[in-house]
């Protein structure tokens, strides 16, 4: 096509449109187009929420000592990837469906991974290019060459700088910022993390700093930097002034079924408020579900074979962008500076498994009726919402908040997805509706939830129908929807569930009863060759167990299971302690837990013979999935003889009030008979000390 026959046909398309405009001449069209109700997003708040998705990396000295909060006293010596290469993060991204990357450019720990002049604690101070590199600025350029957004996390909290917790911090966080703000192009988002203050080395001083996070950092001023720096940028934070994106209250990957893209403007902000929103909320805050690969932030090689599996990541996906919110994964970037090709697969995985369970929208540009259309039937109609234009919708009259819209998909047609979205331009508005499908000419409900916003879609078991109705049951006023998706979705089989018992008694559970399991208990790839389980496998030692659940019609099988366990706690014994409840702790079972008295005040001891003398190298505790006796703070001591006793490891479990998942520590091989591990402190300074699991790592 020449340029002149470009320029006619854009030409002819805009007359077009003008002519259909003033086509509507006997109507006001200004006095018929809805109007916003309640706060509205703005522009940066739109384009952020239309990425949906984008990608975290947590990078740092953490990665070299299996921290996930260092305490700012790490050698920057140790910072020194060997295959650090910033064109593959963003190629994985990229190749993964994802908008962006945000980057750990300083954690807790206060070590940059850009050369600030304002601190020699970074990469400059690394071997890594011999002091040259830029970690950031590698990035940025790699994001521009493949086409993604760049974000920053800068930690308020610095555990290095001597003057944290002083007026003089807040000086240097800000010259910070700036170089982070000028020096690396737009940025589409700044991650403020939300803990903030406790124990560190703060320049050799080694105490505690306490602060107000309210107040400390002078929100309000903090912000019209950033926004005088960056125009475009939306900002995240749980702390102080409300910011633009809003976190949802965990760290598990998912917000509630209903959320309101709404807080109100003052005041704190209940786990509640955070994962549902506030339906009356005075300003537009959205939520966002940050979670991560594996469970931890940092990498840690035992995490290798614990990375998200294609289920786990689909389940977020739903419970994140399926729910109105975006999701925000993070990559653990490994010690050689890549990802690790584990998470690689695991997220190729789901880009493949989203495009063939939404590529194909059975309703687009499907007949469509409602029960009320709002006056100016051609701009307004449902068929409006089965457009694939976002900036259409259907719309009804002032003050009808109860309408249905049906959809007809021409014939019997199997589906398993519904979606819809409103123009959140004009503000969030429907409370509550329902999906019914028409199946042997007889309405069947399907699902009944409350908010929509951005994106919402329901997961149901397969149906054949000819027609679908969508039905809103109430809204704050006339219900705006820009489009509405109907979808197969394929099945995607569950890895089985492995478990050991305190006996070494192996049990293996397919989420579906129907399925045939295949294991092995020698580290080799499980095939539909390998051993059929049918009962309980005995074990004696040290073992690791792989499994794949295969569906019996089609042979299709899951992602496999992996499980490593060690020594077998049939003899171990817990000393001092009458209450046989205890022993839930060394069970192999997950689901149970025991708590040492509420009225024994903390420290608390937890002792055990192991039976025999082992050598040891780490211990592992699972908390209780509750908020109630997590500790935070731990001792852990070996004795031959169990009255002299030598502790070889002691430390907080970082971030567990955030991120209640298994933790791992090691030491240096050290001999036991018996351990004694010791309860310090727990996340809510009381005196429960509550455990699922412990057990140990021998040599």
């Amino acid at each position: 096509m020449t340029f002149k026959s470009i320029i006619t046909s854009q030409i002819a398309s805009f007359c077009l449109t003008t002519a259909l405009l003033f086509s509507y001449s006997n109507i006001s069209i200004s006095q018929n187009i809805p109007q916003a109700v309640g706060p509205v997003p703005t522009e940066n708040q739109l384009k952020w929420q239309e990425m949906e998705y984008y990608a975290f990396v947590h990078f740092s000295t953490n990665t070299y000592t299996n921290q996930e909060w260092g305490f700012g006293d790490d050698d920057p010596k140790i910072f020194n990837p060997t295959q650090l290469d910033c064109r593959q993060w963003a190629r994985v991204c990229k190749e993964a469906g994802m908008k962006g990357i945000i980057i750990t450019a300083k954690h807790h720990s206060g070590f940059c991974l850009w050369p600030s002049k304002y601190t020699e604690y970074s990469v400059k101070k690394s071997p890594w290019k011999n002091g040259k590199g830029d970690i950031v600025g590698d990035l940025a350029k790699a994001c521009k060459e493949y086409g993604l957004k760049m974000g920053i996390y800068l930690s308020p909290w610095d555990r290095n700088f001597a003057d944290y917790g002083k007026p003089e911090y807040i000086t240097y966080f800000r010259n910070q910022l700036r170089e982070l703000m000028t020096q690396y192009g737009d940025i589409f988002e700044i991650w403020f993390d939300g803990a903030n203050g406790g124990d560190g080395y703060y320049g050799g001083s080694r105490g505690t700093r306490k602060i107000d996070r309210k107040t400390y950092y002078d929100w309000s001023n903090t912000y019209k930097l950033i926004r005088e720096l960056q125009p475009k940028i939306v900002i995240w934070n749980d702390g102080g002034d409300r910011a633009d994106l809003r976190w949802v209250g965990t760290e598990e990957g998912y917000v509630g079924e209903k959320n309101w893209s709404l807080l109100n403007a003052k005041g704190d902000v209940p786990e509640d408020m955070l994962r549902h929103g506030v339906e009356n909320g005075e300003v537009w805050v959205p939520g966002e579900v940050n979670t991560s690969t594996r469970p931890g932030w940092f990498y840690h090689e035992y995490e290798d074979s614990r990375v998200k599996t294609l289920p786990d990541l689909m389940n977020t996906y739903h419970h994140s962008i399926g729910r109105n919110g975006t999701l925000l994964l993070n990559f653990p970037i490994d010690k050689r500076g890549l990802i690790h090709e584990n998470d690689e697969k695991a997220v190729k995985a789901l880009a493949k498994a989203v495009k063939e369970a939404y590529s194909v929208n059975l309703a687009l540009n499907k007949k469509a009726s409602a029960t009320n259309i709002r006056e100016n039937a051609l701009m307004f109609n449902a068929s409006k919402a089965l457009d694939g234009n976002k900036n259409t919708y259907w719309a009804t009259d002032e003050g009808i908040t109860n309408a249905s819209m049906t959809i007809d998909l021409g014939k019997p047609t199997l589906f398993n997805r519904f979606m819809a979205q409103e123009f959140i331009r004009l503000g969030q508005r429907v409370k509550s509706f329902k999906v019914e499908a028409l199946v042997d000419g007889n309405w069947k409900e399907l699902a009944q939830q409350t908010t929509i916003g951005y994106k919402r879609i329901l997961i149901f078991p397969t149906v054949k129908a000819s027609k679908v109705r969508f039905t809103i049951l109430d809204a704050k006023a006339c219900p705006l929807i820009s489009n509405i998706g109907i979808f197969n979705a394929p099945q995607i089989l569950t890895a089985p569930s492995i478990t050991r018992n305190q006996t070494g008694e192996v049990s293996i559970k397919a989420d579906d009863p129907e399925s045939l399991v295949y294991y092995t208990l020698d580290g080799s790839i499980p095939t539909t060759k390998s051993a059929k389980y049918t009962g309980t496998i005995q074990t004696t030692g040290k073992t690791t167990v792989k499994a794949i659940a295969v569906e019996a019609s089609t042979k299709k099988s899951s992602e496999i299971a992996e499980e490593k366990f060690d020594i077998v706690k049939k003899d171990w014994k817990i000393v001092g302690i009458a209450d046989e409840k205890a022993y839930k702790v060394i069970d192999g079972n997950s689901h149970t837990a025991w708590y040492q008295a509420k009225t024994q005040a903390l420290p608390a001891d937890l002792i055990i013979d192991l039976g025999k003398e082992v050598t040891l190298t780490g211990f592992k505790y699972l908390p209780w999935q509750s908020t109630d006796g997590v500790i935070a703070k731990y001792q852990f001591s070996v004795s031959l003889d169990g009255n002299n006793w030598t502790v070889v490891n002691e430390g907080e479990f970082s971030n567990i009030k955030n991120n209640p998942l298994l933790q791992v520590k090691t030491f240096a091989p050290s001999n036991a008979k018996f351990i004694k591990f010791t309860a310090l402190k727990n996340t809510k300074n009381d005196n429960w000390a509550g455990y699922a699991e412990l057990d140990v790592i021998t040599k």
